[in-house]
């Protein structure tokens, strides 16, 4: 068994030593990959802040529960245009 350590342990290393030589060599790349994790911190902190709202923050536990579960009755297709689920009316 520990054959398999020892030849898994390099070839994470030869995996490893590639990648490495690889992003250090590089003269292109590195401005776009500062380029990309600018878009990236873009994309998930600014466009959260002013587009994807919290919409369960300042709901009890039950409330949470009830909200996601209308959400998930409500995108089903085939189903009536009026549902009531734990006294919660929920209208297309």
């Amino acid at each position: 068994m520990p054959k398999s350590i020892n030849a898994i342990s390099d070839k994470f290393r030869t995996i490893f030593g590639f990648y490495y030589d690889g992003f250090r060599n590089m003269t292109w790349g590195r401005p776009l990959w500062v380029l990309i994790i600018l878009k990236m911190v873009f994309l998930f902190l600014i466009l959260r802040l002013f587009f994807f709202k919290p919409v369960l923050s300042g709901k009890t536990e039950s409330e949470k529960s009830t909200f996601v579960a209308n959400e998930l009755i409500r995108g089903r297709p085939g189903l009536d245009d009026f549902i009531v689920l734990e006294g919660y009316d929920v209208e297309r």
